[in-house]
């Protein structure tokens, strides 16, 4: 299995940085791993609901110029489906069987994702209500997607 996780912004904090190098050698024995980051556009403090969706839209460019045709797309937002470790391990399992073997795991940068990368989704997945910083959200996929290839192998894992 190829797995791209494409984000906005750049991960500049040494600690992120480490997590997510432990997690992508763990993840080097169940798929292929692949990071895509793209530029976050400058957004000034005050902006106007039309600036932010003009920002969204640009950065939502780029991220779609990273989505290959046949890619099974799975977009991290606040309003997806919350899912269980458990489902989504499940879910990967039957991505797998079923021969999607290309799976693009979507971050969005500090205003979320725009509307044209929310509808090439094949699903929308929330890990929670609250909003994450993005890289730290890239950690916690990260581990979700490692617990799901343990749960999928039946190798033990923490609960």
């Amino acid at each position: 299995m190829n797995i791209t996780i494409l984000t906005v912004g750049k991960i500049k904090e040494k600690f992120f940085k480490q997590a997510i190098d432990e997690y992508a050698k763990r993840l080097s024995r169940y798929c292929k791993l692949n990071f895509v980051e793209v530029a976050d556009e400058k957004a000034p403090e005050n902006l106007s609901n039309a600036d932010m969706e003009i920002i969204k839209a640009k950065e939502g460019e780029n991220l779609l110029k990273h989505i290959k045709d046949g890619s099974y797309v799975i977009a991290l937002v606040i309003k997806g489906k919350m899912l269980t470790s458990e489902e989504l391990a499940d879910q990967m399992n039957k991505l797998a069987i079923t021969g999607n073997s290309q799976i693009v795991f979507v971050i969005g940068g500090s205003l979320g994702l725009a509307d044209e990368v929310i509808k090439r989704a094949d699903f929308k997945l929330s890990f929670s209500p609250m909003t994450f910083p993005h890289q730290l959200m890239k950690v916690v996929l990260l581990e979700q997607i490692y617990r799901g290839f343990r749960i999928i192998k039946g190798e033990p894992y923490h609960k």
